[in-house]
């Protein structure tokens, strides 16, 4: 075969649909130099509709073809719903159509905050403090997390980009945070406030290798990354590839552990993790993060240029090694 036809998909109904357009245009520019790759680029609507570029309604038949297009390998940029929670990985699966990232499970199991604490947990790797709650009924489970923490945070259990997260100090606005997460997700995580930095690396195979950069940074004036300060034009928000003034041995157990996870929850291609790295020198795997961001300014792709690795060149193996 000389040349593969590549379904690039993206939008989706979550929250962050504004930021996989905006991560799609990156890939698809990546791939541009490819000439045996054809993008057939899909956006689905938030009405859950899939349209082309034209606007024309089209569907992903059973037979893996997109009008008169045969698809051979899938590319599925979608933050949040349905992409990162194995939901449009169950599709692909289930017509034999082979794509980029993750399985359904580990998606969903990543996806899920709740979750992917439990399963750290099980795995033996540190992570923040926490519990979490089914219901408000069971307030004072948070309630007593607040009291013996101090202050924590109120997280949504199934959402991205930090929607549904409400830094928590007291008791009035942890009813009013744990009400609005609710809205969001049927769990929500209540986790210690850690006093500490955030980093994250990027970890990705290529071929057959499995590749963990050193951390990047995200530094916020405010302290706490919100959703707005991320996505903001006027952020000032400031972004190290490389987090200054971290010992080798602490970057070395952060790479340990993304490795850890990577390999325990079956984690496949790509992702991003993230960590606290705390004022004590203590280090707690926080989330991962089975499609980051990959605008031009996402850590994920600077981070992985910074280890030496290009962008696209990574695009391109995965497909060609993938599809068939």
């Amino acid at each position: 075969m000389n040349g593969r036809n590549i379904l690039l998909l993206c939008g989706g109904t979550s929250s962050e649909y504004e930021v996989s357009l905006k991560s799609s245009e990156y890939i698809e520019d990546s791939l541009a130099e490819y000439d045996d790759l054809n993008v057939i680029k899909i956006i689905i609507g938030k009405d859950n509709i899939w349209r082309d570029k034209s606007g024309n309604e089209v569907e992903l038949t059973k037979d893996k073809k997109i009008g008169n297009n045969e698809i051979h390998f899938a590319i599925p940029c979608i933050h949040g719903h349905p992409g990162e929670t194995g939901d449009i990985q169950i599709l692909f699966e289930m017509i034999g159509l082979p794509y980029m990232g993750s399985g359904p499970e580990a998606s969903k199991n990543c996806f899920n905050k709740v979750t992917t604490k439990l399963w750290l947990s099980a795995l033996r790797i540190p992570n923040t403090p926490y519990t979490f709650l089914s219901s408000m009924d069971e307030i004072n489970i948070a309630m007593e997390a607040l009291h013996s923490w101090k202050t924590v945070f109120v997280k949504a259990s199934s959402q991205g980009s930090l929607v549904g997260s409400y830094w928590t100090r007291n008791e009035k606005e942890l009813e009013e945070n744990l009400q609005k997460a609710f809205q969001y997700s049927p769990w929500v995580l209540v986790e210690k406030t850690m006093e500490g930095r955030e980093v994250e690396v990027s970890t990705y195979d290529i071929n057959g290798t499995l590749h963990v950069t050193k951390p990047g940074e995200i530094v916020c004036p405010s302290k706490f990354y919100t959703y707005e300060e991320k996505y903001n034009s006027q952020s000032e928000t400031k972004t190290h590839t490389v987090a200054p003034d971290i010992p080798l041995d602490k970057i070395n157990e952060m790479k340990k552990y993304a490795m850890m996870a990577w390999r325990g929850m079956k984690i496949r291609h790509l992702s991003r993790i993230d960590f606290f790295y705390t004022d004590e020198g203590d280090v707690y795997l926080n989330e991962i993060n089975t499609f980051p961001g990959m605008t031009p300014i996402s850590m994920f792709p600077k981070m992985m240029i910074n280890n030496g690795h290009s962008f696209p060149e990574f695009l391109y193996q995965v497909i060609m090694k993938e599809s068939f």
